[in-house]
């Protein structure tokens, strides 16, 4: 059963994805564009934004923004607005990734960490919240992780900010949907970019950001809450954490070799 309207055509529809100059962010926006939508495309990186966008003409829409400053995520939403009467959907996935283990913990790099991929969510909602209801329609998309699901060694600080994405995006589905808004959750797993390049540990179902840009869409499209991906993965996590801790700490040691 679907939990948010299915999405049957992508043609002329305003998707804004924040986080897109590289990895799942940059390959959703390639795939949709190729379908037919028009996308505007947010990250720090000006010169990326602006090369992704230079060969659709009209369609494509660079928008710098950094999700850690509050005050530049509604004049930047504002320019989508301005350019295409509204926003459809709005895809938030800026995020960052360190392994940090318990005795390498460091205060001010987890402060950062935890400013980019959960801060930044924040920061962005009150702005993209009013806009959808302003509307009386649209969708929004948060990506976290499958490191939200439980603790994971290597995961201090980045699972900890991808469990509060998640507890955040259930809020958001019970509070939005009533509204006639669509609310996604993404959990992917481990896909190839240049965050999880920085892993020293072997990755179970390792997949493209091509493959996971195809999940997320696949999964859009069918109205999806949440989107997990790869499912021969993501659904054995699911499974591990509902074990007893006693047996979940002793499979994910065993699992993950630390």
């Amino acid at each position: 059963m679907s939990l948010n309207a299915p999405i049957r055509d992508w043609r002329g529809k305003r998707v804004w994805i924040v986080g897109a100059s590289s990895g799942i962010g940059a390959a959703v926006g390639r795939q949709l564009l190729a379908l037919g939508a028009r996308v505007a495309l947010s990250a720090r990186s000006t010169a990326a934004l602006e090369r992704m966008a230079a060969p659709h003409d009209g369609s494509a829409l660079a928008v710098p923004l950094d999700v850690t400053d509050a005050a530049a995520v509604a004049p930047a939403l504002q320019r989508v607005v301005s350019a295409w009467g509204g926003v459809d959907l709005v895809l938030l996935c800026a995020g960052s990734h360190r392994p940090v283990r318990a005795w390498e913990l460091d205060a001010a790099d987890a402060r950062r960490l935890v400013d980019v991929n959960l801060n930044g969510v924040i920061n962005c909602l009150p702005p993209v919240v009013a806009q959808l209801l302003q509307q009386q329609g649209g969708g929004v998309a948060v990506v976290s992780s499958v490191a939200g699901y439980g603790g994971l060694p290597t995961a201090l600080v980045y699972g900890a900010t991808k469990a509060a994405l998640i507890n955040m995006t259930e809020t958001l589905y019970l509070d939005l949907a009533p509204r006639g808004l669509g609310v996604y959750l993404i959990n992917p797993g481990f896909v190839k970019t240049p965050l999880t390049d920085r892993n020293t540990f072997p990755m179970p179902a390792l997949i493209s950001a091509d493959e996971a840009a195809r999940e997320i869409i696949a999964g859009l499209e069918r109205g999806r809450f949440e989107i997990h991906f790869p499912r021969r993965f993501t659904r054995w996590l699911k499974l591990l954490r509902l074990l007893p801790y006693r047996w979940y700490f002793a499979l994910v040691h065993k699992g993950t070799g630390l």
